[in-house]
């Protein structure tokens, strides 16, 4: 894995995108959180570290197409005669936990993830904060720093540390969540909401969570978290079991022997 050239401009994209965020970061501690220049650096931050990630895969890879949280459609309809047939997508989230980056909350990463028709190839997840770099390539293993990682050995739900992602408040999933959340409070051992999905899906792939759910996701929120938690060993899949996260927009993700679990806990709590 290491050698692989495809990672190595995924690992290189999100370490300058990384680099415009901590300029950011440090730039956000000199103003009062009141101040109209603190609302513009929190904006311009994930789009320019958007910009730093396309424009490092477009000179590497010009013929794949990119899907950014930032920019949305804007840069995968670029040649879009072209992109209809292109058969390598990337989906890049330059901020994710942008409302903890506003905060000074320090839990927020860098997020890519290339497709390769239904499949997910490569994954990249990047916390400036601690300089953690976790990387996946399909059918490689996960690692964390170049160091290969494991989802953790928990089976049971009453001793799990599950996170979890709130939806935004004007979201149609957020009733379903709210019930969900009560359930699973008295059954699981704990729940986090630290508020970046890339992050705690990495988090679940390296064993600091035994698993995570949510519901209402984004792509860019969940497909390079989802690479990592299947190459540590863990299973990823919907509230049926099923592996379409991205049409169901249901996740959960765990320690293989979590998984059942933790998806039955949800099944009984929506009855």
């Amino acid at each position: 894995m290491a050698h692989d050239p495809v990672l190595a401009v995924a690992v290189r994209a999100a370490r300058r995108a990384a680099a415009v965020i901590t300029d950011a970061a440090r730039d956000l501690k000199r103003l009062p959180s009141h101040a109209k220049q603190h609302g513009d650096l929190i904006a311009n931050a994930g789009v320019e570290a958007e910009n730093s990630i396309i424009a490092t895969l477009r000179t590497a890879f010009p013929d794949h197409a990119i899907v950014g949280k930032e920019s949305g459609d804007i840069v995968s309809q670029i040649d879009a005669g072209a992109a209809g047939r292109r058969a390598f997508q990337w989906i890049v989230d330059p901020l994710d936990g942008a409302v903890n980056f506003a905060h000074g909350y320090q839990h927020f990463a860098v997020s890519l993830a290339l497709t390769h028709g239904s499949n997910v190839t490569h994954a990249v997840v990047l916390d400036p904060t601690r300089d953690e770099l976790y990387t996946a390539v399909r059918g490689q293993g996960a690692t964390l720093n170049e160091t290969p990682i494991r989802t953790s050995m928990c089976t049971a739900i009453e001793h799990a540390l599950i996170g979890t992602a709130v939806p935004f408040h004007d979201s149609p999933q957020l009733p379903v969540y709210r019930s969900l959340l009560q359930a699973l409070e008295s059954r699981c051992g704990g729940l986090r909401r630290a508020g970046a999905c890339a992050l705690d899906l990495a988090y679940v792939a390296g064993g600091r969570l035994d698993g995570f759910w949510m519901t209402g996701g984004k792509p860019w929120d969940v497909v390079a978290g989802a690479l990592l938690v299947n190459e540590a060993g863990g299973r990823v899949g919907n509230f049926a079991g099923g592996v379409d996260i991205l049409r169901t927009n249901e996740v959960i993700a765990a320690a293989a022997g979590l998984f059942n679990p933790l998806r039955e806990a949800i099944a009984a709590a929506r009855r």
